[in-house]
């Protein structure tokens, strides 16, 4: 019997025969959920709790449940075993038959193996084939029909009903057992997780308040926060969980899982019943999913290897729209809150931006990459959309990117280019109008949303320095992966998930009373490398790569204890009871090699100490470390007897320890691959041997090692041991050979199972048929040999990279099972050692098992662990004896430490090194004796003479040898500073990043100036650069900007005005240009007639104007008067205020603190103001600093200078003093000295000396290393040049002062050298002289000491001056500095209030704003109103002025006046013109020309209605036609004006419509307004509180105290005011201000009412003198008008304008007449000249004429002669010649008529006045006149 989590096993392992390692029961640790092996859970951070189960069957035992078995719930497994159903089920029905014919070593399982020939390809790459194949052939006869399962999913999808849920038992991962197995299925039963998979993105979600919810391994946990309770949901694929979420409205939460095309559950909440799963929709497991705003949909994408993007309509379980999200990792996928249309995707190297979109193929999704330019690709994990659709991503140097387009619009970072974060940006949020991001630094920073939102590019690196709200910094390690907000009323807590395994609760409301971060839970941080279980009690070891090792007690599910270390642990195993009885000591391995054993006790029972902590439930002490391996340690193991312990690693090394002499390690061995388990032999077998299992295929057998107790550890060079007998075996691959074994086995029954049915059928036709059958069947026989063809079978492979082992364990004396992984898993494999051979090789060698045992579901989930049952009792460790007094060990913390081997080489090495270094300074003695020998010889030879001296270079054995050192040691030098370059440069670059970071902000370093005498001191301040205060000023969000109104106000009044210039100016031009062209022409008498009289008419007007003003002006005086007449119980406004504010404020001492309290407007503060105030403070204490400063670095200077100066005169004093005898010597005063503080800015220079002491500090401090440490490099060169050059004579002054004592001493006194002469007696001159000389040396000597002593004192006095200067600015500096304190303190607090005071003040000023323009609307539309009475007033006046015109007209006594009034006063109706558009079509203008055609019908039929009543269109009899003219035309003027009437009544109507609008709008916005200013106000009072409880530091005095009690100060101040002097002393002061204002308040009271008597008094003799004078002005008008008259009419009655007017405009009229008359007179003038040339011309011609009738007369008589004398016929004259003659004559009379009428005319022009009537014409002329025409 068998039993095994997650799918029923098929096949067991079985032992063979005989096999004693089988009879003591092993157990394997199995699958606990489906797929995913627990090992694999527990990696993920899940600490589980395995139980294990026996083997009792024996060997022979069948297991008959091979026929039974659990479908998948894979649709693509589904479809696969459907294709495969008719061939499987032959074999199904014979698996008797297989049964009998399957070897002792396989199980009945195996008639899987015979499936079809289109599976076998798939068994050289695994075992998979097995399971599905198996699983198939039993239940084929279970499927559903393929049609009915169709026709279900068809209704399904159809419609799902809301009230419908899945059956969680039928869903979830159970445990299974055969049938004939005595093994219950609650043996393993989960109890509690320790685990929580904290690097999973959005691994912590809220159901509600309380409810936590995250995965772990194959369980999702739902955590009560409140309880601590834990309750589980498993996995339903068994292969884990992807990913979870939350319904936006905590009803449902969903469950995405892992695997093969794994499903997405969601499930109800609270009942936690599967309600929906959605199904396909990615391959192996789900990366994120996220609901919709309104919840209605589902985004889910995939992982690797497709990463599909789906959207779900998931109430229906249908997908909407699915595609590929990218060809790299998604990380995240969400909906755009405020557009649901628009979905953001992001990770590895992208974001992408999804719209849906509707085209002419239906719904789509459509992406769009962002482009990340200039900025460099980073991988995306937080993003936010915003509302306007622009995305804010992280990156992975910290700093945001707001995307606009699919574009970088602008990259954030904070101040001086710091990035946000330090590190990557894991979530940001938008919360409350604020954003916030979450990094892996461990902060979260708080954003203002607007100053994000409305971020642009300022300049070309496309960075915008912002800076946050606030900040929180969880703690250090903390890398905060995402958060979720807990919705409890007035509280703003969040959980957040801490990726190096821990939950945090955070308060991010950032008052006052923010609470600090709790720490919630602690867990491991990624995959659990060990864990170990106590042999005594319920306790739990496990330790991890986060470098943590934590105990877990799990009987009451509790952590309790956990240490942590510099490296991950990698194998940990508990100590057994033969080597620690109280089994308190576990023994840890770690990554970089260290073995360290930890102790386990009870605190409880340690001494207790006073001061000591909160003692603890557990604790865990180091009591031993040592560091046996350079790699990671992978595998412990104890001896079976507890005396040696075996250590392994992936540095291909085991090592060996002696336990009871502490872990004296013995030696190592060496193997051929890393290890990855040890396992000693039990106590079964005889002798104690070690089973090593490589990775890499190799199993090495290793006995017990020897100890050598007599060898002393210091002699030994190496821990390797090297004559150990070890067996070897190589794993050579033998799947193959078993699957081609199992294809022949299958074959060879599929052969025999033909060959019966074929009898069979042979015989049944052959007793049917006889010998047709007989036929019938060879034929059918025949054809299925040409069918069949048999395929090859499969090859034998072997994988190119050996298999790895994952586990082991002892069978029995040289024999082992072992579990593979990838091609060799699917098997457990019973192996045997070879003999020993020392002269094999192990690489060489392959080695085959010797059984196998088949192990079900076990070809991707391979056996990853086996142990042994294990007793265990629950009791906690108690601490030994002395345990507290013991010294803890000094750890290994430094992962380059040597190891034990390393150790021991180094030691040798050193050792080695040590003898040489001795023979090298043996062989430096003798050089150095043959050097002093050479120096002699050049000392004896500088003695001998000069010709006898050798030369230099004739010591030279050979010259070559010295070039060739010089030369080696030139090139020496040359490659040391190559081989240094880098070095150098680094340092360099060290050095001045260094500079930069600390030197250059600087403004000054710390001088600490000496006195000389005495030992005061003054330091100045280490000062640096101005702070951002002192630079930044920000603008006040008080202050009100100007609103659209008043800029509209300005713009408008300012248009209004260019354009009236403007029209003026163009009138003006206008009015010029006319000007102008009449100024070329001269005026003429007549124009000069009218400018007289419009001139004489204006000034009467404006006389009369004046006249009248004047009036008005009086009579406004007169009652601007008689309004400021007080009346008799009026009161001065200014004494009802000043009594108001008395009455208020009288006596009130409102303070601040007050609930009541209202702040003035100018004392409202905000964060800009407060800055400008600290930045001012700065900026003072900052100039203070400096200024004193420079004080003290020019005192520095006058020491430098003064010291200088003593120099000299020191210097001097000792040139006299040289003359001087000793007895006589003044004590030469000591030269100050100048310290290293003083001059700070030395510790930058260096000569060499200085470095040449700093190598030798720094070889000293080499050589006091121990020498286990390992020699990481020597110090930087930075150090030794913060040291001070010195001189030889320790002098530190400078250069300058040295050349100064120098030429100082050069002009001090000459002294006479005296020359060694022989001595002579002086001569009393000389001792004259000499006499002189020393009283000048005595005096110069003590002037030289008193200038010294002055010099010095004169330094100290003004040291002690400044010191008191600069105490008392310290004092102001301090209190500075608490000022400081207290400004930031209001800063933070106020920039907390400021984002919801700009709100309220934004809100103030809009409504503000909005009442200002609202009420400049209704001053326009009053002021329009005003115009339009006006316009309205005009029209009737001119409406009056018509009918007076008209009644002026027609005159009196008109018996027409009637009619005519009638005919004015009719109403008709009019036509109005429209204008027809160019672009209106046809229809519209037919449709326009009818309705215009109707109109006229209608009112001509009107017209004839009323025509018959009179006709207005024809002017009766006799009446006058010019005045029936002029009644028309008023009429036209009265219809036009009545019609602007109406126009402008309308207009005035709806002006007052939208007065009554404006009026109650501006109602509506004042009554808002005085909310939003209260609320404002009460914003502002709470503000003032919060900034009252801030606390203020006041240092006080003893006498500043004035509040006693009995004399004494009392120790409650509470209730005391502080203030200040000046303050206290401006209340005194108004103490006696209020008096005297008291008095003179009494004074003026008293002067006041005699005053008031005295006006009473004036007032009544003025009515007096009024009287009379009114009626002096009444007896003046009636003596001069003889009754009184009205004084303004008369002013005013000056002129009428009216007929001022009709005078010039009869004048101009008369003008123009007269100038008209002028040019017809010119005309007349003209044609008259014209006619006087033509009757000239004719007269010519009429003399002419006359002449030729006389001639004609002379020839006619000549003629008459000349005939009568020839014959009588010819005698009368012609009929012709009379007619020509009369009209000859006719003419000459008329033109005589015309000269005479000309004659009169001309002497007629001549005279004034003169008329000229045209002239008379004849009748023959009329009738001429068409003849010449």
């Amino acid at each position: 019997m068998s039993w095994k989590a997650g799918r029923r096993p098929r096949m067991r392992p079985t032992a063979r025969p005989g096999s004693a390692s089988l009879e003591e029961g092993w157990r394997c640790l199995g699958n606990w959920s489906k797929r995913r092996p627990p090992v694999e859970a527990v990696k993920r951070g899940a600490a589980a709790v395995s139980s294990t189960f026996e083997e009792m069957k024996e060997p022979d035992d069948q297991d008959t449940d091979g026929e039974k078995s659990v479908t998948s719930n894979s649709d693509g497994k589904k479809s696969l075993r459907s294709s495969k159903s008719e061939s499987r089920s032959p074999v199904q029905e014979d698996n008797t038959f297989l049964e009998d014919a399957t070897d002792e070593t396989f199980t009945e399982g195996e008639e899987s193996y015979l499936e079809e020939d289109s599976d076998e390809e798939r068994l050289e790459g695994s075992l998979s084939s097995f399971q599905y194949d198996d699983l198939q052939s039993t239940t084929v006869s279970q499927q559903t029909p393929a049609p009915a399962v169709e026709e279900a999913e068809e209704e399904v999808k159809k419609k799902i009903s809301e009230s419908f849920f899945y059956d969680y038992m039928e869903l979830a991962s159970m445990p299974f057992v055969t049938l004939d197995s005595d093994i219950p299925l609650d043996l393993l039963t989960l109890v509690h997780s320790f685990g929580y998979d904290c690097r999973k993105r959005a691994n912590l979600q809220l159901l509600d308040n309380s409810i936590a919810v995250y995965i772990a391994g194959n369980q999702l946990i739902f955590l009560n926060l409140k309880t601590k309770e834990q309750t589980y949901l498993r996995s339903s694929s068994g292969e884990g969980i992807g990913v979870i979420g939350v319904h936006p409205h905590k009803t449902y939460f969903t469950v995405a899982e892992k695997g093969s095309f794994p499903d997405i559950i969601i499930y109800e909440y609270p009942s936690l019943r599967p309600y929906r799963i959605l199904r396909d929709g990615t391959e192996k497991g789900y990366a994120y999913v996220n609901f919709n705003y309104s919840g209605t949909l589902l985004a889910s994408v995939g992982s690797n290897p497709d990463y599909t993007l789906t959207i779900w309509n998931w109430k229906e379980e249908q997908p909407i729209l699915r595609t590929k999200a990218f060809s790299q990792e998604v990380f995240k996928v969400t909906f755009n809150p405020d557009n649901e249309e628009q979905l953001t995707t992001s990770g590895s190297g992208h974001i992408k931006f999804w719209e849906m979109a509707f085209t002419f193929t239906g719904l789509k999704l459509q992406g769009s990459l962002g482009r990340f330019g200039k900025t460099t690709t980073t991988d995306i994990e937080g993003y936010m959309e915003l509302p306007d659709g622009k995305v804010l991503s992280g990156s992975e140097w910290g700093n945001m990117l707001l995307w606009e387009g699919g574009l970088i619009k602008v990259e954030l970072c904070r101040g001086t280019s710091k990035s946000c974060h330090n590190g990557p940006i894991n979530q940001i949020m938008l919360d409350e109008g604020e954003v916030i991001t979450v990094g892996s630094d461990g902060c979260v920073r708080i954003w203002d949303f607007e100053t994000i939102d409305t971020a642009d590019i300022i300049d070309e690196t496309g960075l915008l320095e912002i800076e946050p709200i606030n900040e929180l910094q969880v703690d250090k390690n903390v890398n905060l992966f995402s958060m979720t907000k807990m919705s409890e009323a007035g509280n703003n807590f969040w959980l957040a998930q801490d990726a190096n395994g821990a939950i945090w609760k955070l308060d991010l409301s950032f008052s006052n009373i923010t609470q600090d971060p709790e720490f919630l839970f602690s867990f491991h941080s990624g995959a659990v490398e060990a864990v170990a279980v106590s042999p005594l009690t319920y306790l739990m070891a496990t330790t991890a790569l986060d470098c943590s090792v934590r105990i877990y007690d799990f009987a009451s599910k509790t952590l309790l204890a956990q240490m942590k270390f510099k490296q991950g642990g990698t194998a940990l195993v508990w100590v057994p009871r033969m080597v620690n009885f109280t089994g308190a000591e576990i023994i840890v391995g770690f990554e970089d090699g260290v073995v360290r054993i930890l102790e386990l006790y009870d605190p409880k029972g340690l001494t207790v100490f006073v001061g000591r902590k909160k003692i603890s439930d557990a604790d865990i002490r180091l009591k031993q470390v040592f560091k046996p391996h350079t790699a990671c340690v992978t595998a412990l193991a104890y001896e079976r007897d507890g005396e040696i312990l075996a250590t392994g690693s992936k540095d291909q090394t085991v090592f060996f320890f002696e336990v009871e002499m502490d872990y004296k390690p013995i030696g190592y061995i060496n193997t051929p691959g890393p290890v990855c388990q040890l396992m000693w032999s039990p106590m079964s077998h005889l002798e104690s041997t070690l089973l090593i299992i490589c990775e890499n295929g190799y199993i090495l057998e290793a006995p017990l090692p020897t100890i050598n107790l007599e060898e002393d550890d210091h002699d030994v060079v190496s821990y390797e041991i090297k004559d150990m007998c070890i067996k070897c075996f190589h794993f050579s691959s033998v799947k193959s050979k078993i699957l081609r074994s199992i294809e022949i086995e299958k074959r060879e029954r599929q052969r025999k199972l033909k060959e019966k049915i074929r009898e069979e059928r042979r015989n049944k036709l052959a007793a049917e048929m006889g010998e047709d059958g007989e036929k019938e069947f060879q034929e059918e026989e025949e054809e299925e040999e040409e069918e069949e063809e048999e395929e090859p079978l499969p090859e034998i492979f072997i994988p190119s990279t050996p298999s790895p082992i994952l586990c082991g364990f002892y069978s029995e004396p040289g024999k082992f099972w072992v579990s593979l992984g990838d091609y060799d898993s699917g098997f457990l494999y019973h192996c045997e050692f070879p003999p020993c051979d020392e002269s094999r090789d192990f690489k060489e060698q392959k080695d085959e098992p010797i059984d196998v045992r088949y192990l079900e579901d076990t070809e991707d989930n391979p056996i990853q662990t086996i142990t042994f049952k294990k007793d265990i009792k629950a009791k906690l460790p108690s601490p030994r004896f002395g345990i507290e007094t013991e010294p803890i060990p000094e750890d290994i913390e430094d992962p380059k430490a040597y190891s034990i081997e390393n150790a021991r080489r180094k030691r040798e090495h050193d050792k080695l090194m040590k003898e040489v270094e001795e023979i090298k300074a043996r062989k430096r003695e003798q050089i150095k004796a043959l050097r002093i020998k050479f120096c002699k010889l050049l000392e004896m030879n500088e003695e001998l003479p000069k010709h006898m001296q050798f030369k230099r270079t004739d010591f030279d054995v050979d010259s070559k040898i010295r070039a060739e050192m010089h030369r080696k040691t030139a090139f020496k030098i040359q490659q040391v500073e190559k081989e240094l370059a880098w070095e150098k440069e680094k340092h360099e670059l060290g050095l001045m990043k260094l500079k930069n970071r600390f030197r250059d902000p600087l403004e000054s370093d710390t001088i600490v100036v000496h006195a000389i005498l005495s030992d005061h001191k003054i330091s100045s301040y280490r000062l640096v650069q101005p702070s951002k205060y002192s630079k930044f000023k920000r603008a006040s969000q008080s202050e009100r900007k100007p609103s659209k109104l008043d800029r509209f106000e300005k713009e408008g009044t300012g248009r209004k005005d260019s354009q009236r210039d403007a029209g003026g100016s163009i009138a003006i031009q206008e009015e010029s240009i006319i000007e102008k062209g009449k100024k070329f022409r001269p005026k003429t008498l007549s124009e000069i007639m009218v400018e007289n009289q419009i001139e004489k008419t204006r000034k009467l007007i404006l006389k009369a104007e004046r006249a009248q003003l004047k009036i008005q002006q009086r009579k406004k005086e007169w009652e601007e008067l008689y309004k400021s007449k007080p009346g008799d119980d009026y009161e001065d406004p200014k004494d009802l205020q000043a009594i108001k504010e008395a009455q208020e404020y009288m006596g009130d001492f409102n303070l601040k603190t007050a609930p009541d309290y209202k702040i003035p407007e100018h004392m409202r503060i905000n964060a800009a103001k407060k800055e400008e105030e600290l930045g001012h403070l700065d900026s003072l204490v900052h100039g203070n600093k400096r200024y004193m400063n420079k004080c003290i670095l020019s005192l520095r200077d006058l020491k430098v200078a003064v010291v200088e100066e003593i120099q000299c005169l020191v210097q001097e004093l000792k040139n006299i003093q040289s003359a001087l005898h000793v007895s006589k010597h003044i004590p030469i005063p000591q030269i100050p000295q100048i310290h290293p503080e003083e001059v700070p800015e030395k510790r930058f220079q260096y000569d060499e000396e200085t470095l040449l002491n700093f190598k030798q500090q720094h070889m000293k401090s080499d050589d006091e290393k121990s020498p286990r440490v390992e020699q990481t490099g020597s110090e930087g060169p930075g150090g030794g040049f913060l040291k001070l050059s010195s001189g030889k004579d320790g002098d530190l002054t400078t250069r300058d002062s040295m050349s100064r004592s120098s030429k100082a001493s050069t002009f001090s006194l000459d002294i006479p050298k005296y020359m060694e002469f022989e001595k002579a007696e002086p001569t009393d001159m000389e001792l004259e002289i000499m006499k002189r000389d020393e009283i000048k040396h005595m005096y110069m000597q003590q002037y030289l000491v008193n200038r010294v002593k002055e010099l010095i004192v004169t330094f100290d006095a003004e040291l002690r001056l400044l010191r008191h200067q600069k105490l008392k600015l310290d004092t102001q500096m301090k209190l500075s500095d608490l000022h400081h304190v207290t400004l930031f303190q209001e800063i933070l607090l106020l920039k907390n209030f400021e984002k919801q005071e700009n709100i309220l003040q934004e809100r103030v000023n809009s409504l503000d704003k909005e009442e200002q323009y609202m009420q400049w609307k209704i001053n326009e539309t009053l002021k329009e109103m005003e115009e339009k009475k006006n316009e309205i007033t005009k029209l009737q006046e001119q409406e009056k002025a018509l009918y007076a015109g008209f009644q002026t007209a027609v005159g009196e006594n008109n018996k027409f006046a009637n009619f005519l009034m009638k005919v004015l006063k009719k109403k008709i109706k009019r036509v109005k013109k429209k204008e027809v558009e160019g672009d209106a079509d046809e229809d519209e203008e037919s449709e326009e020309s009818s309705e215009e055609e109707s109109s006229l019908e209608s009112d001509e039929d009107e017209s004839e209605s009323e025509d018959e009543v009179f006709d207005d269109s024809i002017c009766p009899t006799n009446c006058d036609v010019a005045l029936f003219e002029l009644t028309l035309q008023l009429r036209e003027k009265r219809l036009d004006i009545e019609e602007a009437l109406v126009e402008e009544k309308k207009v005035v109507d709806n002006l007052k419509k939208e007065y009554d609008t404006l009026s109650k709008k501006v109602k509506i916005v004042a009554t808002n307004l005085n909310a939003a200013e209260e609320a404002l106000e009460a914003y502002q009072r709470e503000k003032q509180q919060r900034l009252n409880e801030l606390l203020v530091v006041i240092p006080l005095k003893l006498h500043q105290i004035e509040y006693v009690v009995f004399g004494e100060i009392p120790s409650d101040l509470s209730g005391t005011l502080v203030f200040s002097n000046h303050a206290l002393k401006r209340l005194q002061e108004r103490i006696h201000e209020l008096q005297e204002e008291n008095s003179k308040q009494q004074k003026l009271n008293k002067e006041w009412r005699e005053r008031r008597k005295q006006l009473i008094r004036e007032k009544r003799e003025m009515t007096k003198t009024i009287h009379k004078m009114e009626e002096t002005v009444r007896q003046l008008m009636i003596s001069k008008f003889g009754r009184v008259v009205n004084l303004e009419a008369l002013q005013t009655l000056s002129v009428n304008t009216t007929l001022e007017e009709l005078k010039i405009r009869k004048l101009r009229k008369e003008l123009a007449n007269a100038k008209e008359m002028k040019m017809w007179e010119e005309k007349i003038a003209q044609m008259r000249w014209e006619l006087m040339m033509k009757t000239k011309e004719h007269t010519r011609k009429l003399y002419q004429m006359n002449d030729l009738c006389i001639e004609k007369k002379k020839l006619d008589s000549r003629l008459n002669t000349l005939q009568n004398q020839q014959g009588n016929a010819f005698q009368g004259l012609r009929e012709a010649d009379v007619v020509a003659r009369e009209e000859v004559t006719e003419l000459i009379q008329l033109q005589a008529e015309r000269i005479s009428a000309l004659k009169e005319e001309i002497a007629l022009l001549r005279r004034k006045g003169g008329l000229i009537l045209p002239p008379i014409q004849s009748p023959q002329e009329k009738e001429m006149q068409p003849v010449d025409l």
